[in-house]
């Protein structure tokens, strides 16, 4: 089942909100054929007006992820209120709570993140984007680089489509990502850390090819919260993962961006995985992540994820529910 989609461009967005609000300010400079943008000439905050807030999106959904230079202004409740201005803000993270409510710290003494990951794949309810800040970096080294899913897919060979496209995938939360890294938990702080995010057990089947909910691109879903394929053994689950994991990080996917402070990076987690770089040796590195709350994913035949373990509605929402039943409920 297909849907015919035209995609929306940036002068879509000037346009539609151009008339009641102003021209959007802000240049869009992109950084690859496939993934990544630079905008500039915008200072974030929660003061945007309607037309602006439009052309980050638009640059959102096309480009994948797009960054901010000289954010410096921003604290951890500026940035949240920012982030409320395109969707609704998760809590920090779903079993991962000593650490605040609202903002989640990407913190090198709790781990590094040196792994290709989707954020939070291990529920039901994917989150939508993603917020980074960066506060503290080290002297070198520390990037990020990130793998459009969208380009992955469409990259695919017919016969490795018509694969992926009919597989199921369970994600769980089993191994964390933020201890991955080169210390292997010698350090107690890290081994708190991966004893907290284990905490609570969450299990979810998702299709690997789903369809997005705003451009009706297709895209792969993986990373490795992927514990096995549904029907597959797990000898034959390794070999398919490899072989579609290694296609979806291409270097002709990716964008890598060299993080200075007060950088910001919005990321669509739903067509994206991303990989945080431990080249920086033991100098330390923080950034805070705000998410935004997410759908269910459906693949190219309409079914939707399935929750096979752990309950996710403390964490978040799920994007549209409320105003559909808000609908269903006045029709």
């Amino acid at each position: 089942m297909s849907t015919a989609f035209a995609k929306p461009t940036l002068t879509d967005a000037a346009s539609t909100n151009g008339a009641a609000a102003g021209a959007a300010r802000g240049t869009v400079t992109p950084l690859g054929a496939h993934i990544g943008a630079r905008i500039d000439g915008i200072t974030l905050g929660e003061h945007l007006d309607p037309a602006t807030i439009s052309l980050i999106r638009q640059a959102l959904l096309e480009h994948k992820v797009i960054f901010f230079r000289g954010q410096n202004h921003l604290d951890n409740d500026s940035q949240y209120e920012f982030a409320q201005l395109l969707g609704t803000p998760t809590t920090a993270h779903p079993t991962v709570k000593s650490h605040g409510a609202k903002v989640l710290p990407i913190d090198s003494d709790l781990g590094k993140a040196n792994s290709w990951h989707t954020d939070v794949t291990f529920v039901d309810r994917i989150p939508k984007a993603s917020i980074l800040r960066a506060v503290q970096l080290p002297e070198y080294g520390g990037s990020t680089t990130w793998a459009s899913g969208v380009a992955a897919y469409n990259g695919l060979p017919d016969p490795l489509k018509a694969l992926a496209e009919n597989l199921w995938a369970r994600h769980t939360n089993v191994y964390d990502y933020a201890a991955t890294s080169a210390e292997r938990l010698t350090e107690d702080r890290t081994a708190a850390y991966r004893e907290e995010f284990q905490s609570t057990y969450f299990e979810t089947e998702h299709p690997v090819v789903r369809v997005h909910p705003e451009t009706g691109e297709r895209t792969l879903v993986l990373g490795h919260f992927v514990k096995n394929f549904v029907g597959l053994s797990t000898e034959q689950s390794n070999g398919v993962f490899k072989l579609l994991q290694d296609h979806a990080i291409k270097l002709e996917y990716t964008t890598r961006w060299n993080w200075e402070a007060g950088d910001v990076a919005i990321w669509d987690n739903r067509a994206t995985q991303h990989y945080a770089i431990a080249d920086y040796d033991n100098q330390y590195r923080r950034l805070e992540r705000i998410t935004l709350a997410g759908d269910i994913p459906v693949n190219i035949h309409g079914e939707r994820s399935r929750s096979i373990a752990g309950d996710a509605s403390e964490y978040s929402v799920i994007e549209g529910a409320v105003a559909a039943e808000g609908a269903s409920n006045n029709s």
